[in-house]
């Protein structure tokens, strides 16, 4: 049975002005959801997919975001996390509000580009290469600190990203939310899909599970996710027959059959359309790299 959404509120400590959190679990069992703090995420341990907005992609150790005020997010392990009790999901996050410091703190001209990354973190960023490397740095390092010591870390941290060349945006615009029963429904969607999507989906179970005709449905998902159910679902089947490919343990008719796709004449279309080019292609990218 899926968790309810609601709106997360993480306290901080007494003696702190924001929440640094080192997570470890079986599974991340957050569901689709949002809150008003700034949100900071290194992925310590584990791998899945990973929903910001109307984005979708696949997460593994050491990935890196930054998000604003009231982004839908939600990173839900792969299958085998859910079914033995003997794996580990382990996480890193910071939230802090834009007044943390006080209300004009990221006012001050020395933190014109602090509030500049701030401001774009609406769009999520995505952390990457040496940025990413010195920030896990950090990151690390704050356990053992005493709060004050964290606060002049964190204050490091979001200097580096604002100057730093390897952070880049995850959405093309904004996209936030602000209503609970919105991303409760959301996030039984995709919850649905992600149980189901290597096998046929079709739109009426999953609008019937919302008490919505098929029309109300797709109206629906297309207003909060701005993509339709179809184009959702295969964009998922692409992110993991990608994964797949990389992994280059099955044949590529295998993946394709493996990732829902019913022949593979229609796994090279959509594959092409979402990619630009074959599976045969993206793989021989990848391994002539090596």
């Amino acid at each position: 049975m899926a968790i309810k959404p609601q709106l997360h509120k993480l306290v901080a400590e007494p003696d702190s002005s924001f929440v640094y959190q080192h997570w470890e679990c079986s599974y991340f069992d957050k569901p689709w959801h949002f809150h008003k703090e700034y949100e900071l995420t290194l992925i310590e341990k584990s791998e899945g997919t990973r929903f910001i907005g109307d984005q979708v992609s696949l997460f593994q150790p050491n990935d890196m975001v930054l998000i604003g005020p009231n982004i839908p997010h939600l990173y839900r392990n792969s299958e085998s996390y859910y079914k033995n009790s003997k794996t580990v999901a382990k996480s890193i996050f910071i939230h802090f509000t834009d007044d943390f410091l006080g209300n004009s703190f990221f006012e001050v001209p020395e933190m014109k580009l602090v509030k500049r990354l701030l401001n774009r973190s609406n769009l999520g960023l995505v952390i990457q290469d040496q940025t990413n490397d010195y920030v896990r740095d950090q990151l690390y390092e704050m356990q053992d600190l005493t709060p004050v010591k964290r606060l002049m870390k964190l204050l490091d941290i979001l200097i580096v990203l604002s100057t730093s060349k390897h952070v880049s945006s995850v959405l093309s615009k904004e996209f936030t939310v602000s209503n609970n029963k919105d991303a409760s429904r959301i996030d039984l969607v995709f919850q649905y899909i992600m149980k189901n999507f290597r096998n046929e989906i079709y739109i009426e179970d999953i609008a019937s599970k919302l008490n919505m005709s098929i029309g109300s449905f797709s109206r629906y998902f297309k207003h909060h996710t701005r993509k339709t159910f179809s184009n959702y679902v295969t964009e998922i089947r692409i992110s993991h027959a990608c994964q797949m490919l990389l992994e280059d343990a099955y044949s590529v008719s295998e993946i394709g059959f493996m990732t829902g796709f019913e022949n593979q004449s229609n796994f090279y279309r959509h594959f092409k359309r979402y990619t630009g080019v074959t599976p045969k292609e993206y793989s021989a990218r990848f391994f002539s790299r090596q």
